[in-house]
């Protein structure tokens, strides 16, 4: 029996996104055919029956994401994730594989041959470089000034590392003498550290640490999920040797495709471990051959699992479109629309978490919330009239701050506009601001 499928993208008055699906049987489908063959009704197995809220259209409301990611992704980046499938192996594919990473050794400004993009989100991209250069026994030094120094912490512990860390309360970062000392008392054989912690809108410089890290037999590590193409970062001229991000913040992709690098000093510790990679899932030694990592021209490239097809399309289109804007074009937009919303914070009385102006990260501001205001309250009315997204602070910021993100497509000054406009009339409402 032949069927022909339809599927219509409406848009309705509701500003929701509806997917309808067109079942359509060829008018020869039931000609010469013999009805199939009911269960036997003696049977004693019965079958659910299906979803009710499956076989209603797929509705998905159009919103202004202004919180710490995802962003909202342009309408060249959604088109390119509805492109026709193709093989995970096929030329065409294996083609764009290598434009991404192309486009992400252009992103971190490095020349490491194992570049690439691994298959999940930026948590995937963490775990993949933890589970490739940790192995039990290994002493790791997390600096910690947030949530993300917390979580690869806790991923280095379960792969067997002897954790030690460094610590800044919520809002600080680091300095070249914290971090020396705490290189040279704790001796460990990779240093990690965020450089753009979300969490609490803190921008953490990065150069001269890759010195000292080397100057001490220790690999650097660095988080740069919510600060890449928004703020200055050079992987090979400031001495990273284990760099990644994510998908949906400036690059402005769906999740589901991260960008990973390892410098040729990290490659060298993958090659000595005692042990396999734990994971076969993220092991970069298999995964070097499926990207193609050190292959000769015309060689094969090795199947090691289904690569997310229409995830690696967005995120080649929007590493294209940094490249077409440049680089640094890029991060000066994210820094000159981070000013504007920073001084009209300031003018409506409100706090930023982050009081040192060249510690604030200018893709992710965080707010205090003011003294008798419920942060939820705010950001549900803002969501409710105006659809826009901003979030509540996330660790030790939970319950006292309000997260402001401007990031790839949606960093404009219009959105800055927008989302002051909202956030005056949401407290104006609950009684902070005079009308």
């Amino acid at each position: 029996m032949l069927f022909l499928t339809r599927w219509r993208r409406v848009f309705t008055p509701t500003t929701s996104f509806v997917l309808r699906l067109y079942h359509m049987s060829s008018p020869m489908s039931s000609v010469g055919q013999s009805a199939p063959k009911m269960a036997d009704k003696e049977s004693s197995v019965e079958s659910f029956p299906p979803p009710q809220e499956l076989l209603t259209p797929l509705r998905v409301p159009q919103k202004t994401l202004l919180g710490p990611g995802p962003s909202n992704a342009s309408p060249r980046v959604l088109a390119a994730s509805a492109l026709p499938l193709l093989g995970h192996l096929h030329p065409e594919f294996l083609q764009i594989m290598d434009e991404v990473k192309a486009g992400i050794q252009y992103a971190f400004q490095t020349r490491n041959e194992l570049t690439l993009a691994v298959s999940g989100t930026g948590h995937a991209a963490m775990e993949a470089a933890v589970v490739n250069m940790v192995e039990p026994g290994d002493v790791v030094l997390v600096a910690v000034h947030g949530l993300w120094g917390e979580r690869c912490a806790d991923m280095c512990s379960r792969n067997g590392a002897e954790v030690r860390t460094i610590t800044k309360p919520i809002g600080q970062n680091f300095t070249l003498e914290d971090i020396q000392k705490g290189i040279e008392y704790h001796k460990p054989c990779m240093f990690f550290i965020c450089h753009g912690e979300s969490s609490a809108g803190v921008l953490q410089p990065l150069d001269g640490i890759g010195d000292i890290c080397h100057g001490n037999d220790c690999l650097l590590l660095v988080d740069s999920v919510a600060s890449l193409g928004g703020t200055p970062l050079y992987m090979d001229q400031q001495g990273i040797d284990i760099l990644y991000s994510g998908a949906q913040k400036v690059l402005g992709a769906p999740p589901g495709a991260s960008p990973i690098s390892f410098s040729p000093r990290a490659r060298g510790k993958l090659a000595r471990r005692k042990q396999k990679v734990p994971s076969f899932y993220f092991d970069m030694n298999l995964l070097s051959d499926y990207w193609g990592v050190g292959l000769q021209k015309g060689q094969p490239r090795k199947y090691h699992h289904t690569g997310p097809i229409s995830s690696v399309y967005a995120l080649r289109e929007g590493l294209a479109k940094l490249a077409e804007e440049g680089l640094e074009n890029c991060i000066s937009r994210h820094q000159q629309n981070a000013l504007l919303l920073h001084q009209g914070l300031q003018d409506m009385g409100l706090e930023l978490w982050v009081k040192d102006k060249s510690a604030r990260l200018p893709t992710v501001t965080v707010v205090r919330v003011p003294e008798g205001v419920n942060w939820k309250d705010v950001a549900s009315y803002i969501m409710n009239k105006y659809s826009i997204e901003i979030s509540g602070g996330l660790g030790a910021s939970a319950g006292k701050a309000w997260r402001i993100g401007l990031m790839g497509h949606n960093c404009t000054r219009d959105n800055v506009e927008l989302v002051l406009r909202a956030l005056k009339d949401a407290l104006q409402h609950f009684g902070f601001l005079k009308a």
